[in-house]
């Protein structure tokens, strides 16, 4: 029987349904081997910047990963220690600041004049005094915690896998002794490689750019905890489009508790905010531009499928994660109409082998 475009489509949503299920029930295990996976990518980006630099040229590939694996350790340690002791402190203050936003609110209802109607007291009750500001912070902070451990463990893997990683063409060359099937595999995961580490090299870079600039910005203007949020923006700016501003929210909040100060924390939102935009919108197009080639539409539904999976380590890992998809579903003429539709620009693709080329009116995807 003819395999029709259709007849794949609905093999696929078959084969999505399935996967899908498979990775929510399971996301404990395999959430953490995922990470670790995309971890490797960024150590063997980092490796290869140590590679270029004179002096550290002349060591072995294994020492760099072994200096590099260290390094990563040692920040892991870093952001744990600062998570940890902002927890702690964050839990000390909140009392402060309840009783600031208090304050705040009373004042503003006098000025308002709604103190004196019946109608604002019954409101109160209903909503503002029914907020328990610790809870939802502790809870928040928990996020972070349980983030920070995670971490570690994918540390691990990603050690083991980096070993592992040498011997993997030699593993594929034995598993698939068929003419050109070896080659083949290769050629996709060389493809996965460089559009991954380079995406994953760069971003981090950026993040790394956009963290100090916060940090800077906040320390100035004397908000509590400037370096656990800078942290915290820096990680959230890995979810395209909104993780950025859902970052600068968390410290424009806190000044609001902290100085009871409306002009103070548009101050602070609007400097977070042209630091997001001038990273975002100028540094981040020059240095990564359009590489990955995904459509913004799919960008939004990778968000929305990864993150209701697997919550916010599900976004963060959204746009490598659906890349290497689009890259893997490009390779095989059954699938590429999937992997065309996913992308952004369609450019024609000459370096396909004979057998999965297009026809002269077919394109590529990413």
């Amino acid at each position: 029987m003819q395999q029709t475009p259709l007849f794949n489509l609905v093999l696929f949503l078959v084969l999505a349904v399935t996967l899908t299920t498979i990775l929510y029930l399971g996301r404990g295990v395999i959430l953490p081997i995922v990470a670790a996976t995309i971890l490797v990518y960024l150590m063997s980006a980092a490796t290869a910047a140590l590679a270029r630099v004179p002096m550290l040229d002349r060591l072995p590939n294994g020492m760099l990963s072994f200096l590099v694996v260290l390094v990563f350790s040692l920040v892991v340690a870093l952001f744990a220690a600062v998570v940890a002791a902002t927890v702690r402190s964050i839990i000390e203050v909140i009392p402060g600041y309840e009783a600031n936003l208090d304050r705040f609110i009373v004042g503003m209802a006098d000025r308002l004049n709604l103190d004196a109607t019946e109608m604002w007291d019954s409101l109160r009750t209903a909503t503002i005094d029914r907020i328990d500001i610790e809870a939802l912070t502790i809870a928040l902070l928990g996020n972070f915690t349980s983030l920070g451990g995670m971490i570690f463990v994918i540390l691990i893997y990603a050690a083991f896998l980096t070993g592992e990683r040498m011997r993997f063409p030699a593993k594929i060359a034995r598993a698939l002794p068929e003419a050109g099937d070896a080659e083949r595999v290769m050629s996709v995961v060389q493809q996965v490689n460089a559009q991954i580490t380079t995406y994953l090299g760069v971003k981090t870079l950026i993040n790394i750019i956009l963290a100090s600039i916060c940090y800077v910005i906040l320390w100035a203007l004397g908000i509590d905890f400037a370096l656990f949020w800078a942290i915290v923006i820096g990680m959230l700016n890995y979810i395209p489009y909104f993780g950025s501003y859902l970052g600068v929210a968390f410290p424009a909040v806190l000044s609001l508790a902290q100085f009871v100060s409306v002009p103070w924390t548009l101050l602070v939102t609007v400097l977070l905010t042209a630091a997001q935009f001038v990273v975002g919108n100028i540094l981040e197009p020059r240095l990564i531009g359009r590489q990955l080639n995904l459509s913004p539409f799919v960008v939004l539904i990778a968000l929305a499928f990864w993150g209701a999976l697997w919550g916010i380590p599900g976004a963060m890992l959204a746009i490598p994660m659906t890349s290497i998809l689009i890259i893997v579903l490009s390779q095989f003429r059954s699938t590429r109409f999937l992997a065309v539709l996913a992308a952004e620009r369609l450019d024609p693709d000459p370096g396909l082998p004979a057998r999965s080329r297009p026809a002269a009116d077919e394109v590529s995807a990413p």
